[in-house]
C-alpha cells in the first residue's frame, strides 16, 4: 500500500476545523492500530498468566512463533523511531 503523507495542512489546528480526508484515514488507522496493540498485549498477558514459558516453547509450532517475534520486534523498533525524536534519542 502507498505510504500517504496529509498534504496541504491547514494553518488552523485540527481542533477548530474539520479534518481532510488523509487525516481521518491517518487518525482511524491509529485508532486500529491501538485497538490491535492492546488486544495483543491481553493475549500475551493472558497467556503469560496460564502457561509457564517452558510450555509455550513446548507446544509453539517453532517457525510461526519465530516469525511472531520478528514481526513484534520490527514493530518495537518503529516505535522507538518514532519515540526517539521526542526524547531528543537518534536511532539508527
Amino acid at each position: 500500500m502507498k505510504r500517504t503523507t496529509p498534504v496541504n495542512h491547514p494553518k488552523a489546528p485540527f481542533e477548530s476545523r474539520a479534518l481532510n480526508i488523509s487525516e481521518v484515514r491517518i487518525v482511524a488507522d491509529l485508532r486500529v492500530m491501538h485497538s490491535k496493540v492492546d488486544e495483543l498485549y491481553q493475549i500475551v498477558t493472558n497467556l503469560k498468566r496460564r502457561h509457564d514459558e517452558d510450555s509455550i516453547k513446548t507446544y509453539a509450532d517453532r517457525e510461526v512463533l519465530d516469525e511472531d517475534i520478528r514481526r513484534v520486534d520490527e514493530i518495537y523498533l518503529w516505535f522507538l523511531a518514532l519515540k526517539a525524536p521526542a526524547r531528543g534519542l537518534k536511532i539508527g
